[in-house]
């Protein structure tokens, strides 16, 4: 056996020694990250079942307190819309609970948002004002902090008084509904839209077709219906406390700080929930009744549940909002 010959077999066999450290050194690397993964995912897997089981839906405040008495608290803050935190579920539970609590002297509605969906804001209106006259004897309050506007005010306008910073910003009685027109940039990019209906005026918020002045005419008349009963809802509310009900600019959707509000009769003092508590209503002991989001609420909003929701409201395809 040739020295050359011997020389190659040698080679050939180190070769195939490295290959196989090489592969097993392959292997090893994928079966740790598998390893890796599978802890990981089952890591998610006990802390969202921890979530699950430790923290129900939704939870409601508001425990029995000693003393003779407290003031309610229920909060309404951010946008009014089904399943949000404002929404008329929540809100509403709040009030019937707060209502029949045998401690409870006042209820103080404190309110921060921009408003929302005219139903559920008319939803609450409509029970509170039901439970007013059920319970005689238990005055509501609204407290106005940085912003009670659109459909927040709509809220408040039920309550007995309305109370708010100098600097708050109250009022924007009106409706909007917004969408986009994308017509021009989709022929300039060569896309064709093609939609199928079987209605003559089923696609007519479509942002991806021509708007049509009779369907534009139908749209600012269901506006001007829903602004008409905004107003007549304010009114009923407030009543002679409006100062002039006929100015020309209250329901135009413009927005008062606390102190023009005042003047104008949109709210009845100016003051913050604990100045109401002790000074109005005599009894300074403050419980909380709202709903409050737990941790996995939280947690699944940041996952993006309500991307869908959010889309369709970007496009147009949501109802008429308050503002």
């Amino acid at each position: 056996m040739s020295d050359e010959w011997k020389a190659s077999a040698g080679d050939d066999k180190s070769w195939k020694l490295l290959e196989k450290t090489l592969l097993a050194s392959v292997q090893e690397q994928r079966r740790s990250r598998r390893w890796g993964i599978f802890f990981k995912v089952l890591t998610f897997v006990y802390l969202f079942g921890a979530l699950l089981i430790f923290s129900p839906a939704m939870k409601m405040q508001g425990a029995a307190t000693s003393g003779d008495g407290h003031t309610a608290i229920i909060e309404v803050r951010g946008m009014i819309a089904d399943r949000e935190l404002a929404s008329a579920d929540n809100i509403v539970g709040s009030l019937r609970k707060a209502f029949e609590d045998e401690k409870t002297k006042a209820i103080i509605l404190r309110i921060n948002s921009p408003g929302g969906s005219p139903v559920q804001s008319g939803y609450i209106y409509d029970e509170i004002r039901r439970l007013r006259a059920e319970h005689s004897e238990i005055k509501v309050y609204a407290v106005i902090t940085d912003l009670g506007a659109s459909g927040a005010y709509y809220i408040a306008s039920a309550a007995d008084e309305i109370y708010a910073d100098k600097s708050s910003l109250v009022g924007s009685i009106g409706v909007t509904a917004a969408s986009f027109g994308f017509v021009e940039t989709m022929e300039k990019l060569g896309v064709e839209r093609r939609v199928y209906t079987s209605g003559e005026h089923k696609a007519f918020l479509d942002p991806f077709q021509p708007e049509k002045e009779d369907e534009r005419v139908f749209w600012q008349g269901v506006l001007e219906a829903t602004h008409r009963q905004f107003i007549d809802s304010v009114k009923k509310g407030r009543g002679e406390r409006l100062k002039d009900a006929e100015h020309p600019e209250l329901f135009s959707g413009l927005v008062w700080s606390g102190e023009q509000a005042l003047a104008l009769g949109l709210v009845d003092g100016l003051g913050s929930t604990s100045y109401v508590a002790r000074e109005i209503v005599g009894e300074a002991n403050l419980v909380d009744f709202s709903v409050q989001e737990t941790p996995f609420d939280r947690f699944t909003k940041r996952l993006g549940a309500s991307v869908a929701e959010h889309l369709a409201m970007w496009m147009g395809f949501q109802g008429p909002t308050l503002r």
